[in-house]
């Protein structure tokens, strides 16, 4: 009997996944602006893995390379509209990875917690699943939509909405350390950890909103280093990489 072209993928671990990327991996070496040649490689090696993998692939982007709302904070501007620009910074990198992976064939859709129809999808659940369904890379932008709220508690409330069945919290470091290992050369790194030990010893690798929705929802956490990029696929496969939050 002939195997179709799904049956002959790779088999998986996860296969509805979810990835937040902030916005630094985005950036040059000061991790600002963007680096186009870091998007292209993101861009080639997600492809990559759609073409050797039965998977589904939801992105959160972040904007920290062009602009967090708490960068401005220190002034008078007012902090609601401080974060909508942050949220904007988001859509400018959601629109440059969207055309960096359709370079290479995969097909996406930029979707938006906020109308800004001009250049993507406003984000409706029901249409967002029927994307992963089809095979198209989904790239989640502008947030939650609302203020006050970080782009990681975006990523925990469109993994539960999505039904993924993992978030990827791709970082800079190897996964979530006693503290920060770029200050504190002791600093140890958890290979697993409950959700309410992250909120009790304020694990700041995420924030506790974040954490509190995929502790109601059950929603495992897998925190990794995006600077091997290879890390995704052994996540994937059901290698352990990183730290893994979850309910035990």
């Amino acid at each position: 009997m002939l195997l179709t072209v799904w049956q002959m993928k790779k088999r998986v671990r996860y296969k509805r996944i979810i990835l937040k990327l902030s916005g630094e991996i985005f950036g040059d070496a000061q991790n600002r602006g963007l680096n186009f040649i870091e998007i292209d490689k993101i861009a080639h090696y997600l492809h990559d893995l759609l073409e050797k993998y039965p998977i589904e692939i939801a992105l959160v982007i972040g904007g920290g390379n062009l602009f967090r709302g708490r960068d401005g904070h220190h002034t008078a501007g007012n902090k609601a509209t401080l974060d909508h620009i942050g949220m904007l910074a988001t859509i400018m990198n959601g629109l440059a990875l969207q055309e960096a992976i359709e370079k290479y064939g995969s097909i996406t859709r930029v979707m938006s917690a906020f109308l800004i129809q001009a250049v993507c999808e406003p984000f409706v659940r029901r249409k967002a699943i029927r994307h992963l369904e089809k095979g198209r890379i989904v790239i989640l932008v502008g947030g939650t939509g609302n203020p006050f709220f970080t782009t990681d508690s975006a990523a925990a409330l469109r993994a539960g909405e999505l039904e993924c069945e993992i978030l990827l919290k791709a970082t800079l470091v190897d996964g979530i350390y006693t503290r920060d290992p770029r200050l504190h050369r002791d600093a140890q790194l958890y290979k697993q950890v409950s959700y309410q030990e992250a909120l009790e010893k304020r694990l700041k690798i995420m924030d506790n909103t974040a954490f509190a929705i995929c502790q109601r929802e059950q929603i495992p956490i897998i925190v990794f280093n995006m600077k091997d990029l290879a890390n995704i696929e052994k996540i994937i496969r059901g290698e352990s990489v990183g730290t893994l939050v979850n309910g035990s």
